[in-house]
């Protein structure tokens, strides 16, 4: 293997990393086989990282050295963030010393220690009725808001999953009606969930508002005059849920598009749902994930303070 530091200096590795101006950097993508919002992530990171050797005069760099910069990154990053762009420069150094260009110098490295409590707060059945009845239905928007959260709330839909839905994508299966999905990391609409009647009630009513007819046409369309009947995007969606919560009187931080996911897995435990029947509502492919439902309940439901204050106060 060649001399470390010049491979770094040299058209080749370090300026990979710091400009992608060589074909190294499609090799390595073409390494990672990741999708293209992967892509972007990693590649942001790699350019981090980059900088962080040119700003230290880094020109040879140790395992050390990744650690300094993971240790850097703890200073305004979140741990998932830490956690991704380490796992960027272990794969790249991997490449690197398959490629025969340097050693894998972040071999057995860590990210940071994920937090496996959930960071979002949940809804209880009186504030979810709340939360729908507050919303206007009067117009074709209000139709389209009610529709989408009473959705998501009942069947635990990613903000994405509801993006990607299309009006041909409720079909009938078995003596149900469904809604196929492209879950997270799916390339094809393979699963579905089932349409509780009150909701599919809701994305009829609405469609028929709507008028429109072409099956490949998104379920739920923009309103907005820039891009009316177009397709939403996620940011939008998280945000029609996020009013909607303000304006039902639940403004919190804790409060998001995503907490009606964790409302679905907790009411779906409370009233009598299995671990395993929330594990495949929810999609998730390691029952673990499940499991920190099943787990926050059992802390819920343990009266140990009670007993300890009855024994001390009487």
């Amino acid at each position: 293997m060649e001399n470390n530091a010049l491979i770094l200096q040299q058209p080749g590795t370090l300026q990979a990393v710091q400009g992608f101006t060589s074909g190294l950097f499609e090799r390595w993508i073409a390494y990672i086989d990741a999708k293209p919002k992967t892509v972007e992530t990693y590649t942001r990171a790699i350019r981090q990282f980059a900088t962080f050797l040119q700003v230290n005069g880094i020109t040879e760099p140790t395992r050390d050295h990744i650690i300094a910069y993971r240790d850097a990154l703890r200073a305004n990053h979140k741990p998932t963030t830490i956690q991704a762009y380490i796992m960027a420069v272990k794969l790249f150094f991997q490449w690197t010393e398959q490629e025969g260009l340097y050693p894998d110098i972040a071999k057995h490295i860590k990210g940071a220690k994920l937090d496996r409590d959930h960071k979002k707060d949940y809804l209880t059945p009186k504030q979810v009725s709340k939360l729908l009845a507050s919303i206007d239905r009067e117009g074709r928007e209000g139709l389209r808001d009610y529709a989408i959260i009473a959705l998501m709330v009942t069947s635990g839909l990613r903000t994405v999953e509801v993006m990607r839905a299309n009006i041909e994508d409720i079909r009938t299966v078995a003596d149900f009606t469904a809604l196929y999905i492209q879950g997270k990391g799916h390339e094809e609409k393979n699963t579905y969930v089932k349409l509780v009647e009150p909701v599919e009630d809701a994305i009829r009513v609405y469609l028929d508002r709507r008028g429109e007819e072409e099956p490949d046409a998104p379920l739920f369309a923009s309103e907005s005059d820039r891009n009316i009947g177009e397709r939403m995007t996620t940011r939008s969606i998280s945000r029609i849920v996020k009013n909607a919560l303000r304006a039902a009187g639940f403004n919190s931080d804790r409060l998001t598009a995503h907490s009606l996911r964790h409302t679905t897995a907790t009411l779906n435990l409370l009233n009598g749902g299995t671990v395993e029947e929330t594990q495949q509502l929810l999609r998730h492919t390691n029952i673990n994930t499940t499991m920190i439902y099943s787990h926050a309940l059992e802390r819920a439901k343990n009266n140990s303070e009670e007993r300890v204050a009855k024994a001390i106060f009487g």
